[in-house]
């Protein structure tokens, strides 16, 4: 039984003053599937995910979660129905221990508000022990962590508050190649639960080992779609660079390419 689609985003329109930055696109993500959303700076990858957290609020179109239709969704939210944003720009406070970076915003309280302080430091560790990341004690300040394993603690929250869909924008900006390495094993290991993730990153090598199927965009546009199994990174690689010069997939890639297949024009 094929699975089905944990989100569809239909005809998102995003303008800032005069600029549009999304073009009427459509997008989804299956159960249990990892999509890599690649294209060049500038193509609005991170403004569609934005959208979907609810950050942004989309001009035109709409969000179905789980079979449900939203119009806008606010962070709060999108918390709820199970998707979580992990930024390029970490959202972790730097000085508070890892705990309470887990629990940020989402602070366990018992009914007379008081912080269930030893449960946080449990349930923290029981994630963060998911993602092999037990050398550190709970109660270390986030500023001595690496690069890889803040990252790490931010995914860690997908996995306290059982996220269905982790979005994941850039993660792998400014790491070490043995920390790009350990962000990918944290990817492998949502698959292995049975999560969903987006991958975004313009860095194909990064994003490539990790994912199911590949959406590109390109001022605003979805133009291409592929299942990484049609492709080696170096056939993405010149896709991705005709796609930036012409704003066209190369001829010889057009059968492989999903998007033009399941496109209006083609049925005609």
């Amino acid at each position: 039984m094929p699975e089905k689609n944990i989100v569809e985003m239909h005809n998102i329109v995003k303008k800032f003053g005069a600029v549009v930055a999304l073009k009427g696109v459509d997008f989804y993500v299956r159960e249990n599937e990892i999509v890599g959303l690649v294209g060049d700076n500038g193509a609005g990858k991170s403004t569609l995910v934005k959208i979907l957290f609810g950050i942004h609020a989309s001009d035109e179109g709409e969000i179905i979660i789980k079979g449900k239709k939203y119009k806008r969704l606010t962070p709060k939210k999108a918390y709820e129905l199970g998707i979580v944003l992990i930024h390029q720009e970490r959202t972790l406070c730097e000085n508070h221990p890892i705990w309470r970076n887990v629990f940020m915003g989402r602070e366990l309280t018992n009914r007379f508000g008081f912080l269930k302080i030893k449960e946080m430091k449990e349930l923290a560790y029981k994630s963060l022990a998911a993602l092999e990341l037990t050398k550190m004690p709970v109660d270390t300040p986030v500023k001595y962590l690496s690069g890889g394993y803040k990252q790490g603690v931010q995914i860690s929250r997908a996995f306290t508050f059982e996220a269905d869909l982790v979005i994941l924008d850039e993660p792998t900006v400014a790491l070490s190649l043995a920390e790009v390495q350990k962000v990918l094993d944290y990817v492998r290991e949502l698959k292995r639960k049975g999560k969903s993730a987006i991958f975004i990153s313009h860095n194909i090598y990064h994003v490539y080992p990790v994912v199911d199927r590949f959406v590109i965009l390109n001022r605003g546009e979805v133009v291409a779609e592929f299942y990484k199994k049609d492709l080696t990174p170096e056939d993405l690689s010149e896709i991705m660079i005709s796609i930036a010069r012409t704003g066209k997939v190369p001829k010889e890639y057009e059968e492989l390419n999903l998007y033009k297949k399941a496109s209006p024009q083609s049925a005609s």
